[in-house]
């Protein structure tokens, strides 16, 4: 079922299967809908894949967004809270 508040569905899943966040996933669909992809990629950074860090790169990560019991959490249940959140 869509989201009213995403402006644009089919971008935000790409995104959120790329890794993003709920919350990333979204600003970035709403501003490619609202200004044009091609200009929201161009001042678009990178980011290393989830799979591609370590697990403390993970958890730092956890830590700056809040994910609680973090630190019971092995690396493929770091990755699936980030993507979750």
């Amino acid at each position: 079922m869509p989201n009213p508040s995403i402006k644009d569905e089919k971008t935000y899943q790409k995104v959120r299967e790329e890794g993003a966040s709920k919350e990333k996933a979204a600003r970035i669909a709403n501003a490619a809908a609202g200004e044009g992809r091609s200009k929201v990629a161009q001042r678009g950074g990178s980011s290393n894949r989830y799979e591609d860090m370590t697990k403390d790169e993970l958890y730092e990560r956890a830590q700056k967004v809040g994910i609680k019991g973090r630190s019971d959490m092995n690396k493929d249940e770091l990755i699936k809270a980030l993507r979750d959140h």
